[in-house]
């Protein structure tokens, strides 16, 4: 077991890190430790003496920093989500990172609480405040995190914490989005039409005919498309958060990984597209970044997602169509599969959604469409079956 002072770049105290083996693996594990000794100034004495004390008392408390010195909540939860950094993908750590240091931290700084002086006031009235700016299921998310934090902190801290204060406010009612915007076939057909040439033609073809989010649209690689067999998988991902690109060869979820046939719109539009990028290859032999990416710049950089989404705005209110996400082409696609007379099941597969239930709430609009035809249907029966009595009673 050993413990090391280490400094982060923009972070104003030293951290401690803690490295140990896991007693039930066997591996190395590691685990931060953020100090109140300040960076700046002639401190490198006062952290070695927090870096010992830090580690006798994680020997001493088997493996658990509970620590009876007092530790502002800022610090703790700083501390959190550096230890988190391991165990979790790398963009739910910059999405955790966000919310901490761009929301909880600047909120809870001048407050000056203890972590041990947490109380569920004070959570009540970081819900109030954030929900004068901002939606009730960002607020969820952000208590979402404060609430992972204090479960850690009950487990390795408690002296200083017991129970989660979370637990004993009431959430914000979560708002459940139910109706997606869609194309309708003219305005699908339309699109597909003036897109023919544009940079983004293929995109528009994949979100429309794949119903593709945009991060797995991005993330297509030619070594993912399968000329012969006709097909394509579905398994690399393109997204950005604050400033940071990550890619991925993994997908939103488990049923977000699957192998699609090409179609013939599909196959033509790919082919299109290698022609273009093995001119620019051609030009720019030196210069030209390959990374096996479709969707690229003419420098051969993957297009960036904002990139993507603002030309898609534009380009749609420069050919006057209805102005609607690149996200809402997806929609559009289970929509109209919908439409056809595919099941719930069905389009669920072909969207890649984690559960019938989120295919289900989404199109719940398209389900009372099919069952205002079945009322009409019925009606046009009955008030048929009524018209005939009344002619038989005349008959009379």
């Amino acid at each position: 077991m050993t413990a090391t002072l280490q400094v982060k770049k923009g972070r104003p105290n030293y951290y401690v890190l803690i490295r140990y083996k896991d007693t039930n693996t066997g591996g190395e594990k590691q685990k931060w430790e953020v100090t109140d000794i300040p960076v700046k100034g002639n401190n490198k004495r006062k952290a070695e003496e927090k870096r010992i004390e830090v580690l006798a008392d994680f020997k001493e408390n088997n493996h658990r920093l509970s620590s009876t010195k007092d530790i502002f909540f800022t610090v703790f939860i700083e501390e959190w989500l550096e230890n988190t950094r391991h165990s979790i993908a790398s963009t739910t750590y910059d999405a955790y990172r966000l919310v901490i240091r761009n929301q909880i931290i600047p909120f809870y700084q001048s407050k000056k609480l203890k972590l041990k002086d947490i109380s569920s006031s004070h959570i009540q009235e970081y819900m109030n405040f954030k929900l004068k700016k901002v939606t009730p299921n960002t607020v969820r998310k952000h208590l979402w995190i404060m609430s992972k934090c204090f479960e850690s902190a009950i487990k390795q801290r408690p002296s200083l914490m017991t129970f989660n204060p979370i637990k004993t406010i009431d959430m914000p009612k979560e708002v459940k989005y139910t109706e997606a915007k869609y194309y309708t076939e003219k305005q699908i057909d339309e699109l597909l039409n003036i897109a023919k040439g544009d940079i983004i033609e293929g995109i528009i073809v994949f979100a429309l005919f794949y119903g593709m989010r945009r991060s797995e649209i991005l993330g297509l690689k030619w070594d993912a498309i399968n000329f012969e067999n006709n097909s394509f998988a579905v398994k690399h991902t393109i997204v950005k958060i604050d400033k940071e690109l990550h890619k991925k060869d993994s997908t939103k979820n488990k049923s977000s990984y699957r192998v699609l046939p090409l179609a013939t719109i599909a196959v033509e539009t790919l082919k299109r597209i290698k022609v273009i990028q093995n001119q620019y290859k051609s030009l720019q032999p030196n210069e030209y970044i390959n990374e096996d990416y479709v969707f690229t710049y003419p420098d051969g950089r993957v297009l960036l997602p904002m990139y993507v989404t603002k030309y898609f705005k534009r380009f749609l209110t420069q050919n006057n169509l209805p102005v609607i996400r690149l996200h809402d082409l997806r929609h559009s696609t289970a929509s109209y599969l919908l439409y056809l007379g595919f099941s719930m099941k069905e389009v669920q597969i072909w969207l890649g959604h984690g559960n019938i239930g989120t295919t289900m709430n989404l199109y719940t609009h398209l389900d009372m469409e099919d069952k205002r035809n079945i009322a009409n249907t019925l009606n046009d029966k009955f008030k048929a079956f009524t018209d005939q009595k009344i002619v038989d009673n005349l008959h009379i």
